[in-house]
């Protein structure tokens, strides 16, 4: 994209760098809005789309840890992937600059900067943004509209790109299903994108997060002096998202109390601000993630019947990596690609020994740990090729794989114990009987009662 014809954002809160940067884009760029507080980051991107956003990464005078500046990197991300972020930092930040790329930035510059520097970087942002989205249009040519975001030929996944393709271009409620790490954030964007929606803006919550006096004013806003730090009037993630979609990540962890505030905006299609008793209508289209699995949201000590028949209009379910390994060698490729241009390591391919291990391995955490897999490898290989000795596994999914067949192990044996004693009690203790009903003989109905210590 050609400057000209670019939308700048910049963030900070010394109002000379604002109109120092103002003055030079002016006839650079097509537009150029400024901001002094990051707080009202989520309402300019719900109102406005942008092509290029910079971002200061301190705005606390007295506290420079750049902190702030990830903090409203991680915030921009979750909104909307669309503008190429360019953080600016002092000299001494530059460690948290290089981090922040890991974040997401697209790059960052230095203050003081020499103007054609900055136009320059800005440039090369812009040019960065249409190679990479040109990128992942070429990998997902072949796949359905819906899939453009996502690879994989199996029949699980082109059922789904056909279920999100149906689907999209509805108001339907959306109920996303799967392990972590599965993508669900992904068909969440592939929804918004392939809706009448699309233009609009597209907000995520990590519902799961947030805590119980954060909940309302997050997701309605409050007014000013609603409570102790409500210095401005704030809109919360409703309103945000009017006239787009706005998704729950981590629905299935919220609180009952929570659920009940929840169902009541989206039935009445209204929020009430926090410190106000005046109902905001709002037109949103909802979509709801949770890595629980469907029996769990049905259990009502948990969650609210009620509230899971309003999310789940249409329900889609993304199965874990392990039960789609034919995708596994195109996704490999895929992140190849992806980080050999990143780290500047052109031509870099996968083994077939690479390819079979990559196969093998159960992915406990799916499709994120084979990305962080093949990232590690191509920034810690010397040569051109990826060797099954350059891949490592996260010990920390490993384990968890681990924990988790013990756990498998000790509710198997516990439900068994327990059913022993509710057929042994439904007999009044006659072991023929009870043996009968279980399908067991009386010798391996005794096996069992001093296994379990009955």
């Amino acid at each position: 994209m050609n400057l000209k014809n670019a939308s700048v954002l910049i963030i900070d809160d010394d109002t000379d760098v604002l109109t120092a940067v103002r003055l030079l884009l002016k006839t650079e760029a097509k537009e150029v809005t400024t901001e002094k507080n990051p707080e009202n980051i989520r309402h300019l991107l719900a109102r406005q789309r942008f092509d290029v956003i910079l971002l200061d990464m301190n705005y606390n005078s007295t506290i420079h840890t750049g902190n702030e500046g990830i903090f409203w990197l991680k915030k921009i991300k979750e909104i909307t992937q669309e503008p190429a972020v360019i953080m600016i930092t002092a000299y001494g930040d530059i460690d948290l600059a290089v981090r922040s790329l890991k974040e997401g930035a697209a790059d960052f510059v230095i203050k003081p900067w020499h103007n054609e520097k900055l136009i320059t970087t800005i440039r090369e942002a812009l040019q960065k943004k249409e190679t990479n989205k040109s990128l992942s249009t070429g990998i997902a040519s072949s796949l359905p509209a819906a899939g453009k975001n996502f690879v994989g030929e199996s029949t699980a996944m082109k059922d789904i790109f056909l279920k999100i393709d149906k689907i999209a271009p509805t108001d339907a409620n959306v109920l996303i299903l799967g392990e972590n790490g599965t993508g669900k954030d992904l068909v969440a964007h592939a929804i918004h994108q392939q809706s009448l929606r699309a233009n609009k803006p597209f907000i995520k919550v990590d519902a799961g997060a947030l805590t119980e006096t954060l909940f309302e004013s997050e997701l309605f806003g409050h007014k000013k002096g609603a409570f102790t730090d409500a210095r401005e009037e704030r809109i919360g993630r409703f309103e945000a998202a009017n006239g787009g979609t706005l998704f729950l990540d981590e629905i299935g962890n919220i609180s009952l109390q929570q659920q009940a505030k929840l169902l009541s905006a989206l039935q009445n299609r209204q929020i009430i601000k926090l410190g106000s008793n005046e109902p905001v209508s709002v037109d949103i289209r909802l979509i709801c993630a949770t890595n629980l699995p469907l029996s769990e949201l049905a259990n009502e000590n948990r969650f609210r019947k009620d509230l899971v028949y309003r999310i789940n209009t249409v329900e889609i379910m993304l199965p874990p990596l392990r039960k789609r390994k034919e995708d596994i060698p195109l996704l490999a490729q895929h992140y190849v690609s992806i980080y050999a241009e990143k780290y500047i390591k052109p031509n870099i391919r996968l083994d077939k020994k690479a390819i079979d291990k990559l196969t093998e391995h159960p992915f406990p955490g799916n499709v994120r740990e084979l990305q962080y897999s093949i990232e590690r490898a191509v920034i810690m290989t010397e040569g051109d090729t990826l060797s099954a000795t350059d891949l490592i596994f996260s010990p920390i999914e490993t384990a968890r794989l681990e924990t988790s067949d013990e756990e498998q192990d000790l509710k198997l044996s516990s439900m068994e114990k327990n059913t022993i004693l509710r057929v042994i009690e439904k007999h009044n203790g006659n072991i023929t009987k009870a043996a009968k009903e279980l399908g067991l003989t009386r010798t391996a109905l005794y096996r069992r009662l001093t296994k379990y210590d009955i």
